[in-house]
């Protein structure tokens, strides 16, 4: 199985304070791969040092083959013109159109006519279930579902084929939520797209996750959901086996 990700001897901190200690990550083509941990744990700090954007204190990172490495900008920009990300806040700008906004990363990194642009930022919009009428409007006007899928069509802007998900149902209703899972699932499998889905939600890590790596003790513990229940960790078993776990269990 070809490997798109590989984190050999992480070492991350923020003054004295160490986030990932000694950490090892692998992903494989085509899955989706949820992380979870606890709170302050660094989930999101890891997924800043795997795009090259937080310079770890030690360790090395590789990308689709190509070492993260912060003194060569041509490689950082190969990375992010082959990987897509949508953050926990959508991070849309507040100043610029849905359109405006799908377009920006296709302005960064191609060369192409402004109208091809515009045509391209359509058909992502209409891939994540919104159609043209929404290309105007304004992120301030969006629903939260709708703020999501914008984000979500501007992550895909570049077809990448790894996409990173930092909380993407966070702040949607169960029914949103649901819907947003099936839509990343649809996409996974027709684009052929490697998904790292950073998540509470314990749905979405029972409905469309192939593996789940756990960040605990500065660490990764990595398998299946039965696979890290035959693991000695508290934490995981209250995680999967507490009372909500044990209910979306009953309802899968």
């Amino acid at each position: 199985m070809e490997h798109v990700i590989e984190v050999h001897g992480l070492v991350t901190r923020f003054g004295d304070h160490i986030v990932h200690d000694n950490l090892d990550f692998t992903v494989q083509r085509g899955e989706i791969m949820g992380i979870i941990g606890g709170s302050g744990s660094g989930k999101s700090v890891l997924m800043w040092t795997v795009l090259g954007l937080k310079k770890p204190s030690a360790g090395q990172v590789k990308i689709l083959g190509l070492e993260v490495d912060h003194h060569n900008p041509s490689t950082t920009e190969a990375i992010q013109a082959r990987t897509g990300v949508l953050f926990q806040d959508g991070a849309l700008f507040s100043s610029l159109t849905v359109l405006q906004n799908i377009m920006v990363p296709l302005q960064r990194h191609t060369r192409i006519s402004k109208e091809l642009v515009e045509a391209i930022a359509i058909l992502k919009l209409t891939m994540v279930g919104l159609d043209s009428t929404a290309a105007n409007k304004m992120p301030g006007e969006l629903s939260g579902g709708m703020r999501k899928r914008v984000s979500l069509a501007r992550a895909l802007s570049l077809d990448p084929e790894i996409l990173f998900l930092d909380e993407p149902t966070a702040g949607l209703d169960p029914i949103g939520a649901a819907e947003f899972d099936s839509l990343v699932s649809d996409l996974q499998r027709s684009l052929g797209l490697t998904v790292i889905m950073i998540t509470h939600d314990l749905d979405s890590l029972f409905a469309i996750t192939d593996r789940i790596s756990v960040l605990i003790h500065k660490k990764l513990i990595t398998g299946t959901i039965s696979e890290l229940l035959e693991y000695n960790e508290p934490w995981i078993g209250k995680y999967f086996n507490g009372p909500r776990g044990r209910a979306v269990t009953k309802l899968s």
